[in-house]
């Protein structure tokens, strides 16, 4: 971006961490402009089929990282992004992160990665897990029915079900299927608080994971008495999760002389509370005021809306005093598959001269609402919300031989609109109102998907005025955790940027999308909730196929070793 003007200036530095790199802005604190940015993917992106240096295959479901990648972003990415500033790194006064979630990992009593433990190096379960490891479904099934039975007060903060991503049935999952790991662990960590241990070599905990991800409600984690009755080894969970609990927008720590060899940054300036991805774009976005939902929408969507009391909303993630900003009880859904899903679609089944999303949304531009026919859910990830359910899977109705590719693709996008109304209409049907949305992240430069999501929602959509939503969002807390702005609501309207009522409804498309919609939840409702179990049922034969196949690979293998 180049050189920028005064001396005097003041700079802080925002990191994101996203599921296959990690990006570095540089700030101006007086306006937030931006002025250097830089990217650095993760040497060995996500390990999904065989671990590293010659570890084993993995199981279906799982999705792991190697935090060295993480360290690395902070070695390229961030001082790429000072030089593409051109500031001197003594007007820097703090640096931010966030973090994809529940991402999460082992570690040893000083935050090293029980992955990086010579003798554990070959054990799946010492890695980083990342937040679309699913592998933990059945762990999750347990920790919910178990909460119900005995009437935990805090299941209904999560909409009744926690999800397999989550921190507990993660956890659970290591202790059953690896218990020697689950041993090892002294802490069980978040990795946005990981990367924050890093860079000022002091351990905390962030209010934000803790208590969407972490169970954490009222001041408090489950009771020993429910961990034993899940799994007696699982009493002691909660120890591996305790550390120092400090709201966002806090002062973490300074920058240790390590970190600053890392970075190029000086030593001592402000390091600010770790974060999650989504979380931290409300204040970039300037969507920090009641009712304002953030749509964070890239490989996945992240919906995060603040609201003024406390409510019990089915399916979703959670709802957090203080989860977004301070003084606000925070809300959380989240769909687990979006740019995946079209991304898949253009991969693996578009033609040859239309397999690209530029054509395939100029051709899906041209046909009116519901003349392709189709319907499709939006399930190729599994249900974030409101089901809460990873093991349901994807489904197209009323393909014909007439079909073509575009009908396809506009049928996958109307189809995560959908999702995201059903998730709107579950905030409203609880007393939370949803009165516009702002949309983040790259699916926003889709002019046919936002205005589809704004016919389908019938709600004014304005997109957010930064390219870099989630490292803007961390700028803007290091700026508060380096003092310059008394609070994040005061930071943010500083720092932060919307271009606001971008879409507006047509009136014709939203009630011809009504009745797309009714035939979405139908469909919906009948395989996500028990009208036919065919999807698991799927997955279950699915996932024996693959571990009979793992099986005679291991054999073979033993036999030639």
């Amino acid at each position: 971006m180049g050189s920028v003007d005064g001396a005097d200036e003041r700079y802080v530095v925002g990191v994101d961490y996203g599921t296959l790199s990690g990006r570095a802005l540089v700030v101006r604190v007086r306006d937030g402009a931006e002025v250097g940015t830089a990217v650095h993917e993760y040497r060995h992106g996500v390990i999904e089929a065989v671990l590293l240096d010659g570890g084993p295959a993995l199981p279906p479901d799982w999705a792991l990282q190697d935090p060295e990648d993480y360290r690395d972003v902070l070695r390229h990415a961030v001082p790429a992004a000072m030089a593409d500033a051109g500031v001197d790194p003594s007007q820097v006064i703090g640096i931010g992160t966030d973090f994809t979630a529940c991402t999460v990992l082992p570690t040893l009593a000083d935050g090293t990665p029980l992955c990086e433990v010579p003798e554990l190096r070959h054990r799946p379960h010492a890695w980083v897990k990342l937040w679309k490891h699913h592998a933990a479904q059945s762990h999750a099934d347990r920790i919910n029915a178990l909460a119900h039975e005995r009437h935990e007060p805090w299941i209904g903060r999560y909409g009744g079900k926690i999800s397999a991503e989550w921190q507990f049935a993660k956890g659970l999952q290591i202790l059953e299927e690896d218990p020697e790991v689950y041993r090892r662990a002294e802490r069980f960590v978040e990795a946005a608080d990981w990367i924050v241990w890093q860079l000022c070599d002091e351990e905390t905990r962030n209010v934000c994971t803790a208590g969407y991800k972490g169970i954490r409600q009222d001041g408090r984690y489950p009771s020993t008495d429910y961990l034993s009755a899940l799994n007696p080894g699982f009493a002691d969970f909660v120890a591996k999760l305790d550390g120092p609990l400090l709201p966002l927008g806090e002062r973490a720590g300074t920058l240790s002389a390590r970190a600053a060899a890392w970075t190029g940054l000086p030593a001592g300036i402000a390091v600010a509370v770790g974060n999650v991805d989504a979380h931290v774009t409300a204040a970039a976005a300037q969507a920090l005021s009641p009712g304002r939902l953030v749509a964070i929408m890239g490989t996945s969507t992240c919906h995060v809306l603040n609201g003024t009391h406390p409510a019990e909303v089915p399916g979703m993630c959670g709802v957090v005093d203080g989860g977004i900003s301070a003084g606000a009880w925070g809300y959380e859904a989240g769909q687990s598959g979006v740019g995946d899903i079209f991304g898949w679609f253009v991969r693996n089944a578009a033609p040859a001269g239309v397999a690209s999303h530029e054509r395939l949304t100029e051709l899906a531009a041209d046909q009116p609402v519901g003349a392709h026919g189709l319907i499709a859910l939006d399930w190729w990830n599994g249900n974030r919300s409101p089901l809460v359910n990873h093991d349901l899977s994807g489904l197209i109705v009323g393909l014909t031989l007439a079909t073509r590719p575009q009908d396809v693709y506009r049928a996958l996008l109307e189809s995560t609109a959908f999702g995201t109304r059903m998730i709107i209409e579950a905030f409203v049907e609880a007393g939370i109102p949803v009165t516009d949305l702002v949309v983040a992240g790259g699916l926003a430069s889709n002019r046919l998907l936002m205005q589809i999501y704004a016919d389908v929602t019938n709600r004014p959509l304005g997109i957010i005025g930064s390219a870099q939503g989630p490292a803007l969002g961390s700028a803007i807390h290091a700026a508060v955790a380096a003092g310059a702005y008394p609070d994040v609501h005061r930071a943010s309207a500083a720092m932060g940027r919307v271009n606001e009522g971008v879409y507006q409804p047509d009136p014709d498309n939203a009630r011809a999308y009504d009745a797309l919609y009714a035939e979405y939840r139908a469909l919906h409702d009948h395989f996500g909730r028990g009208g036919d179990d065919v999807m698991l049922r799927l997955r279950a034969i699915r996932n024996t196929a693959l571990d009979a196949a793992a099986a005679r690979t291991d054999t073979v293998l033993e036999a030639i070793g």
